[in-house]
């Protein structure tokens, strides 16, 4: 049995309104994340290993996460990478 790990989504942004992430992992749904103090923005969710695609939405404008690889999608843009183990 696979067993699940806890996967972090964290972005810095001080003045958004709204940040949201969508993923393959969610079938593109957006999922919030919730403010904490000096603009850091968090959520959390659990997945079995594998290699996720992601994008974040700040305030509905497609962004991509500084801190993670990306790779080309199909839109002509890109898409950020997590791999769980």
């Amino acid at each position: 049995m696979t067993s699940k790990k806890r996967v972090y989504f964290r972005l810095q942004v001080a003045s958004a309104n709204a940040v949201v992430v969508l993923g393959d992992f969610n079938n593109w749904e957006r999922r919030s994340l919730r403010q904490q103090k000096k603009g850091l923005w968090t959520t959390w969710t659990t997945l079995t290993p594998g290699r996720y695609e992601y994008r974040y939405q700040i305030d509905g404008e497609w962004r991509n996460d500084p801190k993670a690889p990306v790779v080309p999608n199909e839109f002509g843009s890109e898409n950020n990478v997590v791999v769980v183990e």
